[in-house]
């Protein structure tokens, strides 16, 4: 085909190498989300890309920014229920997209969408009257509870496999275990798998709360 018959490409820029970055992670998980496939995705060779991202950390780092800025603003009477809305929220955005919880996990927060939720989350501690040093120490708790849960849950996702379909094989597995070699295991079995993953990570989000109101840094 004759250059002129083709379409004229879109301009690259950073934003369009991001968006491209999620649709290739979207669609076929991290593993497939190098710099060459999205430069593919976007009919251009993967040296055009590094104009715009460092390497493939940066890309990532750009795209959980990105995600990160389509959190919504707390909802809530108190600033308890504003807090729990927006962790809330911050793991159910960051958990549709696989890896990207993984790799913040390992990240300090410096991008200015991630920087805007701590800040949220200094606010409403600050309201409730913590001090500056707990507080500062509870926000990265706090971050630390969004990425890892976000992460169980693209990591379930990624999986394909339902929350009843886990629990099934964890009961089948503890209904194995020999009662004198783990005698409280055994005894409890039925309340080591009671309750669904929602009320175990809203009981878990308060035990942390709790925790840092009772719990002075200083």
């Amino acid at each position: 085909m004759s250059r002129r018959a083709r379409p004229s490409k879109a301009p690259l820029s950073r934003e369009v190498i991001i968006e491209t970055g999620l649709r290739v992670l979207d669609a076929d998980g991290l593993g497939a989300l190098t710099m060459r496939r999205v430069a593919q995705e976007l009919d251009t060779g993967a040296a055009s890309l590094y104009v715009y991202v460092a390497n493939r950390d940066d890309l990532m780092a750009a795209m959980l920014d990105h995600v990160l800025g389509s959190v919504p603003e707390p909802e809530g009477d108190t600033w308890r229920e504003r807090l729990v809305t927006l962790i809330e929220s911050t793991v159910a955005v960051m958990g549709r997209h696989e890896g990207l919880a993984v790799f913040a996990l390992g990240a300090i927060p410096t991008g200015a969408n991630a920087l805007r939720l701590i800040d949220r989350m200094l606010g409403l501690l600050a309201e409730a009257g913590v001090d500056d040093r707990t507080n500062s120490w509870a926000v990265d708790l706090l971050y630390l509870h969004i990425t890892a849960s976000a992460a169980e849950h693209s990591a379930s996702a990624a999986a394909r496999s339902s929350e009843s379909d886990t629990v099934a094989a964890a009961e089948l597995r503890l209904a194995e275990l020999p009662a004198d070699r783990y005698p409280m295991v055994t005894a409890m079995r039925a309340e080591l798998l009671a309750g669904d993953g929602d009320s175990r990570a809203a009981w878990a989000l308060q035990v942390l709360i709790d925790g840092i109101l009772g719990t002075s840094a200083g």
